[in-house]
């Protein structure tokens, strides 16, 4: 994991030209990611139940994953997959999207899991989201609503009011 000592802002680093590595800025620091294969599958997994889904239920919004959101002057966050409701999209073909997403789902990765389930997370909550840490080192998902948090694991669904009928077998997302 790579992290800057130099301190950046949101401006500056949206500015940048990328250079083919991920990167978020947390807090004004450049935090490089760098995902394995199986957060890879999975992470493909959420996001093409999550658009089947959205196919089949025509204007409920839209999902994605690699998008930069800003949250703030010194945080630019790319959550691994990400859902908002029509009413919060914003239009046209954007290199960032401000604010939070209303669903955020974070899949482990060493670079960056102890920003996902600390700072990140309590960003995404602190601006409404609903947050989905799945932890692919003890096969669990803690879902944080607000002040309320759960954990799910073998033998669970995951599910969200957000996508009524949206359904993950948690048995599944695992083995797959």
């Amino acid at each position: 994991m790579v992290v800057t000592s130099r301190r950046m802002t949101a401006d500056e680093f949206l500015s940048t030209p990328p250079d083919n590595t991920k990167t978020q800025l947390i807090d004004g620091e450049l935090v490089e990611m760098d995902a394995r294969t199986r957060h890879q599958d999975i992470v493909a997994d959420i996001l093409h139940w999550l658009m089947t889904w959205i196919d089949s239920h025509r204007g409920v919004g839209k999902a994605g994953m690699g998008c930069n959101w800003r949250m703030d002057d010194r945080n630019v966050f790319i959550p691994d997959v990400w859902f908002r409701r029509p009413e919060n999209l914003q239009p046209g073909d954007r290199v960032y999207l401000d604010g939070a997403p209303d669903l955020a789902v974070e899949v482990r990765s060493e670079s960056t899991w102890r920003y996902d389930k600390g700072h990140k997370k309590d960003f995404y909550l602190a601006r409404g989201a609903e947050v989905w840490l799945v932890d692919t080192a003890a096969d669990e998902v803690v879902v944080w609503r607000g002040d309320e948090s759960f954990t799910l694991g073998r033998g669970d669904t995951l599910a969200t009011p957000l996508l009524p009928g949206f359904e993950i077998d948690v048995t599944t997302l695992f083995d797959r």
